[in-house]
């Protein structure tokens, strides 16, 4: 059974323990595609920053599947 992530900020973590999670992929294309050298990135205490941040480390890291 599926789980709340209450207090989870860790993409991996989250991925692999099967708890919910809402589809972000749409924010990387952004994020790429916005080319800026920073990105400001203002929202409310509890609101998923670490976890976007876990998410594109993810992403752009490479792992021994992509070799």
């Amino acid at each position: 059974m599926k789980r709340i992530p209450i207090g989870i900020s860790d993409f991996t973590e989250m991925i692999n323990e099967n708890y919910y999670y809402v589809d972000k992929s749409l924010f990387i294309k952004e994020i790429v595609e916005d080319g800026a050298k920073v990105i400001l990135l203002p929202r409310p205490r509890r609101f998923g920053k670490t976890l976007n941040m876990s998410m594109l480390k993810i992403f752009y890291e490479k792992t021994k599947e992509d070799t």
